[in-house]
């Protein structure tokens, strides 16, 4: 049975009508419009579908509205609330990171994430965050590259 369920999404309270264990990445996709956290292969293993909870990465392919309630849910859209560019976007850019760009909003939201713990992190660190998030094109260098740009920065990345 469809219950409402509160979430805040990029600091907007949100109360839709949903079955509790339906995917995140379905209410985030279908009832809230935001395309930029993007549909793989459903089973946690792609991360195209990352997004933040409490500034935690999870896989919203795999979680359950109702466990996503009572935080605070950030999608690659909420990175860049009044239209200027997270240092991390822009760094995308600057290093000319994307090919397709499908994977680019899990590797962003992966990216926030290790830089709001650490912000200074080794390239291993780096190699170890991305695990998660497959990326077919080859630019794997230069994502790597504009995490790097980035947490070499006197703002670390915020």
């Amino acid at each position: 049975m469809k219950e409402p369920l509160a979430l805040t999404v990029n600091g907007h309270r949100h109360t839709v009508f949903c079955e509790p264990e339906t995917p995140l990445i379905y209410l985030l996709r279908n009832h809230l419009k935001l395309f930029g956290t993007r549909v793989g292969c459903g089973m946690g293993q792609c991360g195209v579908c990352t997004v933040l909870i409490d500034e935690v990465p999870i896989k919203a392919c795999l979680t359950p509205i109702e466990e996503a309630t009572d935080g605070q849910i950030t999608t690659v859209e909420g990175l860049a609330p009044e239209g200027t560019l997270h240092d991390l976007q822009q760094s995308f850019v600057t290093e000319q990171a994307a090919q397709c760009g499908y994977c680019l909003s899990g590797l962003l939201i992966s990216s926030v994430a290790l830089l709001s713990n650490n912000p200074t992190p080794t390239r291993a660190a780096i190699e170890e965050q991305l695990v998660g998030n497959l990326c077919r094109c080859g630019t794997h260098a230069r994502i790597v590259r504009a995490i790097e740009r980035v947490a070499s920065t006197s703002d670390k990345g915020s």
